[in-house]
This record gives C-alpha cells, sequence and structure tokens, in this order.
C-alpha cells in the first residue's frame, strides 16, 4: 500500500501509540463528586477561561497547590493557539503536569496524574473546580473501530473479540454487525446516478454542512466545487494537514499485514451520505482525527473554536470567514462527571455559540450499545437531563441514533436513552468511498480467455463506494435532510426560526422505531 513520501517505521510506531489512560473513580475520591471511567491524557488538564477573571485566578492557583503537594509542577500552555479567535469566542488554557527536574522533598514516585490533582484541588478548595477539566479523548467511531479508549467496558479486547474465521451463524450481540453481509464495511456497486445539483442560486446561497472528522478523500461525487477541504483563519490552517492523511493512505499505523485502517475513508462516507441526502449543499470538510480514529479534546476544541469564530465572522459579514448551516460532529465521548454542570464547560460553550449564530448541530450518539450519555450528543436541556443545561431558544442540538435498514428497529450497537433526540438510517448504509486496496484478496479465482474471474474483493474499494454502519452515518443523514429543508440560504445566513422550522420538519418525517414490531 502507498506511504506518505519519507514515511518510516518510526512514524509508524509512535503514531500507533495508543491516546489516553483509563481513569479510575476510585482514586482520590471526594465526598459529593461520583465519577465514572473515561479515557483521558493524565499530564493536561483544561482550565474554561471565562470573563470572571477573579474566579479563574483562584481555581489556578488552588490546582498550583494540589499539583504540589504530590511533588509535581503545573505549566500554563501560553495561548498562541487563540490567534485570529475574538474574546466572544469561548476559549481554554491548556495545563500540563510535569515532573521537577531537580528531585524535590515530598516528590510522588509515581507519573503525574490530572485526575488525582484535579480531586485534590477540589478537596483544597471546598468547591468543584467548575472551570477545570480532565483532557479527555474523542473517537471517531464505526461499528467495529476499536481503540482502547472505549469505557464502557473498557476491558475490551483487541481485536474486536472477532473470531478466526467468523462462523456462519453470526457473532452475538452488536458485534453481528461486524461481519460481511450484515453491516460490515464492504464494497458494494452504486447502479445509480450521481445525485442531481440544481444550478446556483440567482440570489442567496447553497446551504453549507462543516464536518469535522477524518477529512475528505477524492471521488467523483466530490469535487473541489462542492467540498471544500482547505481553509483558513487569518492565514492559519484549521484543522490537520499533516500527511498522516487515512483519507489518502489507508493503512498508515498497526502491522504491515495490508488490513485498511479502521477510520479510512471515514470522512469520504460521511461526505457521500450528506451529498445523497442534500444534494444541493456544499460541505467544508476539516480533518481533526487520523488514521487511529482519535483526537485529543484540546486539538477538537481549537478546530472547533476555529470554526465557530469563521461563522461568526461570516455571520457579521457576509464577505468574510466561511458560511455554516449546519454542523455535524460524528465523534464522541464518555465525561467522568456529567451531571449537574461538571462537565467540560468550553465544549458546551462552543456549540451554544455557533448554535446563538443560527448554526444547527448535529452529533452522533456513539456506539457502545449503552444508554450512558455521551458528550457532545447530550448537551442539551433532554428530558429529565441532570446536566444543569438550560433550555433555549437558539438552534437546535440534534444527536442521532441508528436506525436498521428496516427503520422499524433501532440498531442493536446504537446507544439509546432520553439524551437520543432521534434515530436514522445507520446500519448497512451505502455512501462514497476512496479507491482504497487493502491486502485481503479474493477467496477464489479461475480465469478463463484471459478474463480475469473470482469472487468478491473484500476490501478493494476502487469501485468508489461502500456498505458501512454506526452512529457516525446516522448523523449527516440527519445533517444533510436539515440542509436540504433549509433551501437557499440568505446571504446573511439562516435566521434562528428558520432554522428550528427545518430541524423540526425533518425530525417529524423521520420514521419512528416501533416497539414490539
Amino acid at each position: 500500500m502507498d506511504q506518505p513520501k519519507g514515511w518510516t517505521w518510526q512514524d509508524r510506531a509512535e503514531g500507533s501509540i495508543r491516546r489516553g489512560s483509563a481513569l479510575d473513580p476510585s482514586v482520590e475520591p471526594v465526598d459529593g463528586i461520583r465519577a465514572f471511567p473515561t479515557a483521558y491524557l493524565p499530564e493536561r488538564l483544561l482550565i474554561t477561561h471565562d470573563d470572571d477573571n477573579g474566579a479563574y485566578d483562584q481555581e489556578v492557583k488552588t490546582l498550583h497547590e494540589a499539583a504540589g503537594s504530590f511533588g509535581w509542577e503545573l505549566v500554563l500552555e501560553e495561548p498562541e493557539l487563540r490567534r485570529g479567535l475574538t474574546a466572544e469566542i469561548p476559549w481554554f488554557v491548556r495545563a500540563h503536569l510535569t515532573t521537577p527536574d531537580q528531585p524535590v522533598r515530598g516528590e510522588s514516585p509515581v507519573p503525574p496524574d490530572a485526575w488525582r490533582v484535579l480531586q485534590r484541588a477540589r478537596r483544597i478548595s471546598r468547591s468543584r473546580m467548575p472551570r477545570t477539566s480532565l483532557e479527555h479523548v474523542l473517537s471517531i467511531d464505526p461499528v467495529g473501530l476499536n481503540p482502547f479508549t472505549r469505557t464502557n467496558p473498557f476491558t475490551r479486547t483487541n481485536p474486536f473479540t472477532r473470531t478466526n474465521p467468523v462462523g456462519p451463524g453470526g457473532a452475538a450481540g452488536s458485534e453481528d454487525y461486524l461481519q460481511p453481509g450484515r453491516g460490515a464495511r464492504q464494497p458494494v456497486s452504486w447502479l445509480g446516478p450521481a445525485p442531481s445539483r440544481a444550478a446556483t442560486p440567482r440570489k442567496g446561497r447553497r446551504p453549507v454542512v462543516a464536518v469535522l472528522d477524518t477529512g475528505c478523500g477524492v471521488h467523483d461525487w466530490l469535487p473541489e466545487g462542492i467540498v471544500t477541504r482547505h481553509v483558513e483563519l487569518d492565514g492559519v490552517p484549521v484543522g490537520l494537514t499533516d500527511d498522516a492523511d487515512p483519507e489518502r493512505y489507508p493503512d498508515l499505523y498497526g502491522q504491515l499485514d495490508g488490513e485498511i485502517d479502521a477510520v479510512a475513508g471515514h470522512g469520504t462516507f460521511i461526505a457521500g451520505l450528506i451529498r445523497q441526502a442534500a444534494p444541493d449543499a456544499d460541505i467544508l470538510s476539516v480533518r481533526i482525527a487520523g488514521a487511529l480514529g482519535v483526537v485529543d479534546e484540546s486539538t477538537f476544541l481549537n478546530t472547533l473554536a476555529q470554526v465557530v469564530e469563521l461563522l461568526r465572522r461570516h455571520r457579521e459579514n457576509p464577505r468574510t470567514g466561511y458560511p455554516i448551516d449546519v454542523l455535524n460532529l460524528s465523534l464522541g465521548y464518555y465525561h467522568e462527571t456529567p451531571s449537574d454542570g461538571l462537565f467540560s464547560l468550553t465544549l458546551n460553550a462552543l456549540l451554544t455559540r455557533a448554535r446563538e449564530l443560527g448554526c444547527v448541530v448535529v452529533c452522533s450518539a456513539g456506539n457502545d450499545a449503552i444508554d450512558r450519555p455521551s458528550f457532545p450528543a447530550s448537551l442539551w436541556a433532554w428530558p429529565g437531563a441532570d446536566n444543569g443545561i438550560p433550555r433555549d431558544d437558539d438552534a437546535p442540538l440534534v444527536s442521532v441514533g441508528a436506525l436498521n435498514p428496516s427503520s422499524r428497529s433501532v440498531a442493536l450497537f446504537s446507544n439509546v436513552g432520553p439524551w437520543v433526540r432521534v434515530y436514522a438510517p445507520g446500519a448497512a448504509v451505502v455512501s462514497t468511498s476512496p479507491a482504497f486496496v487493502g491486502g485481503e484478496q479474493a477467496t477464489s479465482r479461475a480465469d478463463v480467455d484471459g478474463l480475469r474471474r473470482e469472487t468478491l474483493d473484500p476490501d478493494d474499494y476502487r469501485g468508489g463506494f461502500a456498505v458501512w454502519s454506526g452512529t457516525s452515518f446516522a448523523a449527516p443523514y440527519v445533517a444533510g435532510r436539515i440542509a436540504a429543508q433549509l433551501g437557499t440560504v440568505p446571504l446573511g445566513g439562516v435566521k434562528t426560526d428558520a432554522a428550528i422550522a427545518a430541524v423540526t420538519s425533518v425530525l417529524n418525517a423521520l420514521p419512528a422505531p416501533t416497539e414490539g414490531v
């Protein structure tokens, strides 16, 4: 398989290192703080920087004291990443925990741990330290991806417990979707025409769907002019621009076994779904994740802040920034303290700002077959919510679970719960794929008269289309439907009431899974 120019075994090895650690909620307990497992970076903390400088300064002072009690040092990162962002865009400061260069008395014998420091700070201050959070690891999560950052349960094996070979009877539970013919990623033929695109509107503009994901590869359905793959904020590229691009190179990490990386082509697949659901929409593709399908929370927040700033500038002056009407986020994580407003405030503030500007936010619910609220999908005032988020009249946040092809049942892998607003097709759906070729081959070949004759090659995607499953793909279907409902957009952007009306119309038209059928 092709590799980036100059790619070495060192790059493959470094890139294959799993991000994050498992949180043990029993460590450093604090009365009144009930924590749950998650994946986080133990050497970092994120501190929301709001207008209350006195409260912010006090939390930082307490964090220094808490880190010092373990013999660690807290170093605040210079906010150079905020370049180009106005004061009204929510922001955060990243803090690093380090061990002093010179041994000191009372120094902890274990590596720095942000969870211990945060809990100790809560005990010292006798407050909940609302501005301070762990730095989580988010996951791009089609069915079948198993980075070790899954948290419920955290002990899933890797590989994803598939037998070899898989028996014809099917695997148990949601792992059944991992088999070819049952919803797993596999090549498929598209026999119809490409989605028909109307002429450019004479007044107004096309609706725009922004996708923060793995980028977008090359495909006839997704040319420049329909998909924007590069955008800048004051000359600074938004998102990742390195060569380790899972939409160009299908096998970057892991063994040299020819197996296509779990999320290679994920963003292209999403873009194709939007293209099908909203042929007249434009797509802004921003790459935030690599081939492992994981992204540090600070990277995600920084990119999201840049995207919201582009949106804000465009709403202020249509000749600047970038128009965004729907934001698709097919990724997520589980917060250790999701209740009572103890979650990461910066993410909620950024999404709220986008919605205040009239942008609908669509999030995948996750594929762990649980009802534990995931983030950012649960960041809305859902029925019975205990997250402290008030109801508002802004453009909605829509969390999306997955339906089976019948549209009569929820896919077994899909997360569920009152925080999931709607369910949409997400199992065994068809969309676009880069022209990847993996190491697996057809099981039989018998050439005759110069004709190459063989059975189906399970990872030859040169036909340009694939079947795949996940709430990752239910979300862009809904995002596309909303964009299509918006129709031609005024140059000044979508008004909030129009955004709400479009969402209401789309959600009412989606099939409702029926009980007992």
